[in-house]
């Protein structure tokens, strides 16, 4: 689901504090500044891609500030990519300073202090994901922090093509494709980092957050399978059952509860979103027996399909 934040329809004394707070909330908390006059106008689109979340920011020139006190209040353990569509910015860390154009992209971590400054106006692309997802290590990331990855050539046009894609399909993509596109980006963008720095990510929890990522990106292609099990799983990428079961388990959950959650999650987001009948739905994505569907969606959301839908639905 898209979500959208915009300052158009406030009074303007407002908006800039209302994108101040919607900003951080976003992200992670941060200092905001106007750079320019007049009335401020922002809008921020966004979606989850799995483990990740992809922002399209639209605003006139203002600069955020992640300041060492924020960070002590709230450490937000992420790493962020910023790539800009259109007009330019500058980001600001660890004593370097990378001037984006259209296409370029930069990487910043959240733990430490940064500036960026947005020109009058801009577009950009931020992706935000937990630093433990990237195959390197943070100190590795540290060391091209703040550094600018052209987008017109190489590695680097083939990510900033990507992003921009996926930013302009994201209302058309099916929630199975999801967590497929987040781990194709990470899976890129660790390419690019590892050969600016010549390193090969062989740590070994790298392999098994890759091989967790891909697990959960097969059971979102494959959620209207009914036959979904976690012997086909395991076939799929090549390992046991038992070795599945172990990624699953590193990550506090079963691979059943994996694949029953995400299919409940995407039935409700259907049941939002469009009219089809909950036993449509429910076929749809797995779950062909209506009274076990009901059974579960009640559990785990408080009320039945149907109930659901009109409590949430005008």
């Amino acid at each position: 689901m898209i979500d959208v934040v915009r300052t158009g329809d406030l009074p303007e004394a407002e908006r800039f504090d209302f994108w101040r707070q919607a900003v951080s909330e976003a992200f992670v908390p941060l200092d905001a500044s106007r750079t320019g006059s007049g009335a401020f106008r922002g809008e921020l689109r966004g979606a989850g891609l799995g483990p990740i979340r992809l922002y399209q920011v639209d605003a006139d020139g203002h600069q955020v500030r992640r300041t060492s006190r924020l960070i002590a209040a709230e450490q937000g353990d992420y790493f962020k990519l910023g790539l800009q569509r259109h007009g330019g910015s500058v980001l600001a860390q660890d004593g370097r300073g990378a001037v984006l154009r259209p296409g370029d992209f930069t990487v910043y971590d959240t733990t430490r202090p940064y500036t960026f400054t947005f020109g009058d106006p801009g577009r950009l692309l931020v992706l935000i994901f937990p630093r433990t997802l990237l195959g390197l290590s943070a100190d590795d990331v540290g060391r091209l922090t703040a550094t600018r990855f052209s987008g017109r050539a190489g590695l680097g046009a083939l990510i900033s093509s990507f992003l921009i894609r996926a930013a302009d399909v994201l209302d058309d993509v099916d929630v199975r494709d999801n967590h497929r596109l987040g781990a194709n980006v990470v899976d890129l963008l660790t390419t690019a980092l590892a050969g600016r720095l010549d390193l090969r990510p062989e740590d070994p929890d790298t392999v098994r957050r890759a091989l967790f990522t891909r697990a959960v990106a097969h059971i979102d292609q494959h959620l209207g399978d009914a036959w979904l099990a976690p012997d086909q799983i395991a076939a799929a990428l090549h390992i046991s059952t038992r070795y599945l079961q172990k990624l699953f388990q590193a990550e506090g959950v079963t691979v059943s509860a994996c694949v029953r959650q995400r299919r409940l999650e995407a039935c409700r987001h259907d049941l939002l979103l469009t009219a089809r009948p909950v036993s449509a739905i429910a076929s749809r994505w797995g779950l062909p027996d209506a009274a076990h569907f009901s059974r579960l969606f009640r559990a785990t959301y408080g009320a039945s399909p149907r109930e659901y839908r009109r409590a949430h639905t005008v």
